[in-house]
């Protein structure tokens, strides 16, 4: 996933945002088959996450890197 975010914006605020829209968003939609793996809570991702910063580089170029390797 590619973001583009104010510097003055914590990265982690924003994964923690997209972690729990869309974790409410996949339970809404598939409840019934996540209770049988996840039946204490609902959850769906993992605490981890990975985030890097491509500094001044050219967001046409990022884009199309992804695209081609992703």
């Amino acid at each position: 996933m590619l973001v583009d975010i104010d510097p003055n914006v914590s990265a982690t605020s924003i994964v923690s945002r997209v972690k729990q829209m869309s974790t409410n968003r996949i339970w809404k939609k598939h409840s019934e088959e996540l209770k049988k793996s996840y039946w204490k809570e609902n959850t769906f991702w993992s605490d981890g996450y990975f985030v890097c910063s491509t500094g001044n580089a050219n967001m046409e170029t990022i884009k199309k890197y992804i695209e081609e390797h992703g």
